[in-house]
C-alpha cells in the first residue's frame, strides 16, 4: 500500500517555473514506477512524466519535453516534477501516481498506476 501527497502547486505567470512534489509513504517506494499525470477542465487525464525504480529511465510526453524534468529520491520517498518555461495551456491539477512494475520499466498509461494521490493546482496566467 502507497499513499501520496502532491504539493508545491500554484499561480505563476508564463515563462515561469513551478516544483510541485509527491511525498509517498509505504516502506516499499523504491520499488514503483512512479508518474505524474494532469487533468485540466473539460479534458481527459493525460501523461506528463515518468521515472523508473532507480531513476535510470524516463520518458516524457511531447508536450513537456525540453522543459519538465521528473527525478526521484528513494531515501527520502520523494517525487518530483520540475516544470520550466510554463505555458498557459500547462493550466491543470497534476497528479503523482505509483504503479508496481518491473525495475527499468516507465509507463505512460493511467491503467499501469495503482495509486494516485488527490492533486495538486498549477494555474499558469497568461
Amino acid at each position: 500500500q502507497v499513499q501520496l501527497v502532491e504539493s508545491g502547486g500554484g499561480l505563476v505567470q508564463a515563462g515561469g517555473s513551478l516544483r510541485v512534489s509527491c511525498a509517498a509513504s509505504g516502506r516499499t517506494f523504491s520499488a514503483y514506477t512512479m508518474g505524474w499525470f494532469r487533468q485540466a477542465p473539460g479534458k481527459e487525464r493525460e501523461f506528463v512524466a515518468t521515472i523508473s525504480w532507480k531513476g535510470s529511465s524516463t520518458s516524457y510526453s511531447d508536450s513537456v519535453k525540453g522543459r519538465f524534468t521528473i527525478s526521484r529520491a528513494n531515501a527520502a520517498n520523494t517525487v518530483a516534477l520540475q516544470m520550466n518555461s510554463l505555458k498557459p495551456e500547462d493550466t491543470a491539477v497534476y497528479y503523482c501516481a505509483a504503479g508496481f512494475r518491473s525495475p527499468q520499466s516507465v509507463a505512460t498509461h493511467p491503467r499501469s498506476y495503482q495509486y494516485w494521490g488527490q492533486g495538486t493546482q498549477v494555474t499558469v496566467s497568461s
